[in-house]
């Protein structure tokens, strides 16, 4: 279990750099190896297991901003984001640390935005002290081989811990992929060229990141028992079973290679306990998950539970943030465009052949699947499951965090009242999430070339405060979510958006907020 000693620990018993062993190239290429290498399947256990951890910025002297927001004093400003691998990390960090290059970036793209929404989010994004991030490369091509998490914590002079979810080893990213099947030679040729990589500096590492101003007391990385899909081994037998089939059409090549992703490891969930010492137990433990999309509701609700369990003991405050992917189904709609930009980056040459192959074939991803077609409740996730009438299969999974009891009797914050929310909106997790008349703010949008736009609400902030009932607006708001906020201004404001998740955030303060006057549908920062 989580925890530890009160108040902070002396400066230098904090881990200022620690990772487990990563693999090289020829390595890589190994790990398909039928036996594994026994040394090889080690050093995966060990990778998927152990955190990274860095705390050279506040080592350095980095300190948390705490920024003040009118009634509720010093607060800790949390995000939570989806990155999409990273790939647009440059804009990302010019959003997150320099407004002038951001908005020059917006500029020059002629795009007609709210400006006004745009500078609110950006100036908020200023004085985060702690981000939450789904989907991190490490050494990809598709990222620019970056080191993300680390480039972002040098960037934001934030302390980090990253957690490897997936070692990618699918032939597009290890470059080892030659379009067999495809009939014209020269186009293979091309092709084959295109995804051809750096050997010295592909590390094929995937997970999730937290970043924070304040110190990493302690870190750990559990894989959830439950699992969702096998993302090795039903990438490889319905690949195989493609082959065996002919393929019917050349352009299904090209297709089938972009759709495939063969990974090693699987869904996982980050643990961060900080030193915060504006709170009575000096500690805040953050919860990092990625629940698995490709499976059905039940088996989320079952990694959820294995998280509850791994931190029913904690004594103190919570932040339990990321993307849950409560889709409904067992999939999400999806587009070839964005399926290229996944994999392989935003290069034009890929963005041409998704176009060109997909043009009169269709595209067999790009339907709204049954799963997510039944559910009514796409952007609220939360509501009651009436069977028949009114099915949500993931109302179990919420309905299981809001029953969920620590040991110490306190409980997650779903309370949502008019006078803590930026638009004047009420009821679950509306302190939390920002919500809408009719459900929440949609986090996630797919392109989809054949049909119209679809969203949904798949990213979460939930907080363990003080209170003992998750919904009682009599009890203390001390550490309690307030004026959430999805960022969609500042992920759309370029020609092409930064995420194809917008960032979420809310706010919560260190003391009790005095009386808040009601809320008059503020648009933006209570600054």
């Amino acid at each position: 279990m989580l925890g530890g000693a009160r108040g902070l620990i002396a400066q230098s018993d904090y881990v200022r750099s620690s990772q487990p062993e990563i693999f090289d190239y020829d390595e890589l290429i190994r790990l398909d190896d039928e036996p594994r290498d026994p040394v090889l399947q080690a050093k995966l256990d060990k990778l998927v297991t152990t955190p990274f951890v860095n705390n050279e910025a506040w080592l350095s002297g980095s300190r948390p901003h705490a920024p003040q927001v009118a009634g509720l004093g010093k607060t800790l400003r949390v995000v939570q984001w989806n990155i999409e691998r990273g790939i647009r990390l440059p804009e990302i960090i010019d959003a997150l640390t320099n407004p002038d290059a951001f908005l020059k970036r917006q500029r020059a793209t002629g795009e007609r935005i709210d400006a006004t929404e745009l500078l609110d989010e950006i100036e908020a994004l200023k004085t985060v002290d702690l981000f939450v991030l789904n989907e991190v490369d490490w050494g990809l091509a598709r990222s620019d081989y970056r080191e993300v998490v680390s480039d972002l914590g040098k960037a934001l002079h934030m302390n980090w811990a990253y957690g490897v979810e997936f070692v990618e080893v699918d032939p597009l990213q290890l470059g080892t992929e030659t379009f067999e099947g495809l009939d014209d030679e020269q186009e293979r040729q091309k092709m084959t060229a295109q995804v051809q990589v750096d050997r010295d500096r592909l590390r094929a590492l995937h997970g999730t990141a937290v970043l924070s101003r304040y110190p990493i007391r302690d870190a750990k990385l559990k894989p959830f028992k439950t699992i969702g899909y096998d993302w090795h081994t039903k990438e490889v037998d319905g690949f195989s079973k493609i082959e065996e089939g002919k393929r019917l059409a050349a352009e299904k090549v090209f297709l089938e290679a972009v759709h495939r992703e063969i990974r090693l490891g699987g869904r996982t969930c980050l643990y961060v306990t900080l030193d915060v010492p504006e709170l009575p137990r000096g500690k805040v433990t953050v919860v990092a998950p990625h629940l698995e999309n490709r499976t059905k509701p039940s088996n989320r609700k079952d990694q959820m539970a294995e998280v509850l369990e791994e931190i029913k003991a904690v004594a103190h405050p919570v932040i339990l943030a990321g993307d849950f992917n409560t889709t409904g189904g067992d999939t999400t709609p999806t587009s070839i465009k964005r399926e290229v930009y996944q994999r392989l980056g935003s290069s034009k040459f890929w963005a041409e052949r998704g176009i060109k192959y997909a043009t009169g074939l269709g595209l067999v991803y790009d339907v709204v699947t049954d799963g997510v077609n039944m559910v009514k409740n796409l952007n609220d996730p939360t509501a009651k499951d009436v069977p028949l009438v009114a099915p949500n299969p993931e109302y179990e999974l919420f309905h299981m965090l809001e029953d969920f009891r620590f040991d110490d009797g306190t409980t997650f914050d779903f309370r949502g009242d008019r006078d803590r929310t930026l638009n004047g909106s009420t009821g679950t997790l509306g302190n939390s999430n920002y919500r809408l008349k009719k459900g929440f703010k949609p986090t996630y949008s797919v392109e989809r070339s054949l049909a119209t736009v679809g969203k949904l609400k798949l990213d979460w902030i939930l907080v363990k405060d003080y209170i003992e009932a998750p919904r009682d607006s009599k009890q203390t708001y001390r550490f309690a979510p307030h004026y959430p906020r999805t960022m969609e201004a500042v992920n759309y404001s370029l020609e092409e958006r930064i995420s194809d998740h917008d960032p979420i955030s809310a706010d919560v303060p260190f003391q009790e907020p005095g009386k808040l006057e009601r809320n008059k549908k503020l648009k933006f920062w209570p600054f």
